[in-house]
């Protein structure tokens, strides 16, 4: 599946959609039996792989409650490449801006062991806000430089995923669905395959394809739909 979705051209897609790429860095450190931190980054690409989307850093912690379940904290800086606007109607065009977010989450996950399968459920609350920037809009041949006001943004995730622990093998594969609600309700579906390959007990590599479905919306976070290749290394220590 990933190599299809890696020759998929661009002509190849529904009208609208794009195809991107996420690449993912991230280390863990084992504290105890219950505390792990972390450090993550993360850079994501668009418009066909042609367009740097965003790039991001983040700290975590995870504290085990029980052996199935888990509490995590998280804070991400990220910058972001927004998408250019038109306005045909009156004639106005904003390009392309790049514009920090400051992100936010607690996650609460259980999981359950069933033979060789693992199902798991995670509950995110997530908090980004967007500081306060300017952008340029052109209009009739002259330009002007717009205040955009800063904006702050709360959304639930849910995630159900199930993986499949192949025996004397080190590629687990998985699938997973996401949604995500803010005030208005659901605006937004993620949907994975993949496999996790434990190189070894301290290195990991994941390969993933997902999909991404946006409902219209009017807030800063809007998108098209999107098909994207993931890759993410993992060092644990």
């Amino acid at each position: 599946m990933l190599a299809l979705a890696l020759a998929m051209p661009a002509t190849g897609l529904a009208r609208g959609d794009d195809f991107g790429s996420w690449l993912g860095v991230s280390a863990e450190k084992k504290l105890s039996k219950k505390w792990s931190v972390g450090l993550e980054t993360e850079y994501r690409l668009r418009n066909s792989l042609k367009t740097t989307d965003r790039w991001s850093v983040g700290v975590g912690a995870d504290y085990k409650i029980l052996k199935q379940l888990k509490v995590s904290a998280n804070y991400k800086f990220l910058m972001l490449n927004n998408r250019e606007s038109i306005n045909t109607s009156k004639g106005k065009w904003t390009p392309s801006y790049w514009g920090p977010r400051h992100r936010v989450d607690v996650s609460l996950t259980g999981n359950i062991d069933v033979g060789r399968f693992n199902f798991s459920l995670r509950e995110r609350w997530q908090y980004t806000y967007r500081p306060e920037t300017k952008s340029r809009t052109y209009d009739a041949g002259s330009q002007d430089w717009d205040a955009v006001k800063g904006k702050g943004k709360n959304v639930l995730r849910s995630r159900a995923q199930v993986e499949y622990n192949i025996p004397r093998c080190k590629v687990d594969p998985f699938a997973s669905a996401e949604c995500f609600l803010d005030d208005s309700g659901f605006y937004k579906g993620r949907y994975m395959v993949g496999a996790e390959w434990k190189i070894t007990k301290q290195h990991s590599l994941d390969f993933s394809y997902i999909y991404q479905s946006i409902k219209d919306n009017e807030d800063f976070d809007s998108d098209p739909d999107m098909h994207i290749v993931s890759v993410a290394y993992k060092f644990k220590f």
